[in-house]
């Protein structure tokens, strides 16, 4: 095993397609990212606008509100949030399946636990020698309605040539079986991507690549307690069940990519120019 002063064991990200790196960050960090999450929610009125967030299906991601969210911050409901007259089921704030998806550059807060020296390290130790973030996801997986997300690859959203997308995954809180961690396939980025997300003349689509099945066994869970960070390969199969469980399970993603590749015209997320993606410093 080869760990690098980062913390990362490079290693393992080759063999595996993931490493964890318990105790990234500290305390007062996920706190303040915690408590800003919730500002947001509290100020997010529904009313003027707003969408549902789901990854069984695709048609959430083909309206407006989804897909000009790549350059500001809106928050989606969970898929369960809602009874069958069109109410909430419990308050707002234990309702919003996340918060996307250009914090890391909009939000003071946000930025500056998305970017440092400790990242920049982690990802050059990873081989991105020009990273870019382009996205930013806070993720609760709200008690007892935290929805299902079934098994993806992240390269399927942020397609590049060659393939670089790199995920790195924070948990905000303690991580289990209980209330839907994540499971991943070890190796399995090895495999071929499976499917593309794009948006193009005929609108946006998911276009099967590939008829390799998705894992049937074999797959481990990341138990992990607040604090660590979890880096995945952008083919890495990865998956959460639905969270029953009567505590959430709150995380925070961002997706890089590398800005020597060319990123595709027909990602979905498009930054203007006057808006580009930037490093971790």
């Amino acid at each position: 095993m080869t760990t690098s002063r980062t913390g990362v064991d490079a290693e393992r990200f080759v063999r595996d397609g993931f490493a964890v790196i318990p105790g990234f960050k500290a305390a007062g960090e996920i706190a303040a990212l915690r408590a800003r999450a919730a500002e947001i929610v509290d100020a997010f009125d529904p009313a003027k606008a707003s969408g549902i967030f789901s990854t069984r299906d695709e048609s959430t991601k083909n309206d407006d509100y989804f897909l000009g969210s790549g350059t500001t911050i809106r928050c989606f409901f969970e898929e369960e949030a809602f009874d069958e007259h069109g109410a909430l089921r419990q308050p707002k704030a234990l309702s919003i399946n996340k918060i996307g998806h250009a914090m890391h550059d909009l939000d003071p807060v946000f930025e500056a636990f998305s970017h440092g020296e400790a990242l920049d390290a982690v990802v050059r130790a990873l081989g991105l020698a020009e990273p870019r973030v382009y996205q930013s996801m806070y993720i609760f997986k709200q008690p007892h309605i935290g929805g299902e997300v079934g098994w993806h690859q992240d390269a399927t959203y942020f397609a590049t040539e060659p393939e670089t997308v790199t995920t790195f995954w924070f948990a905000l809180e303690r991580a289990d079986r209980n209330n839907g961690c994540l499971w991943v396939e070890p190796g399995g980025h090895r495999g071929p991507l499976r499917e593309r997300f794009s948006v193009g003349n005929a609108g946006p689509h998911l276009e099967r690549l590939d008829p390799a099945p998705w894992p049937s066994g074999g797959a481990v869970p990341i138990e992990v307690e607040s604090g660590t960070l979890v880096v995945f390969h952008g083919l890495l199969p990865h998956y959460s069940a639905p969270n029953r469980s009567p505590v959430s399970r709150h995380a925070y993603t961002l997706h890089a990519v590398d800005g020597r590749a060319r990123y595709a015209s027909g990602n979905w997320l498009q930054r203007p120019k006057e808006f580009p993606a930037r490093g971790f410093v």
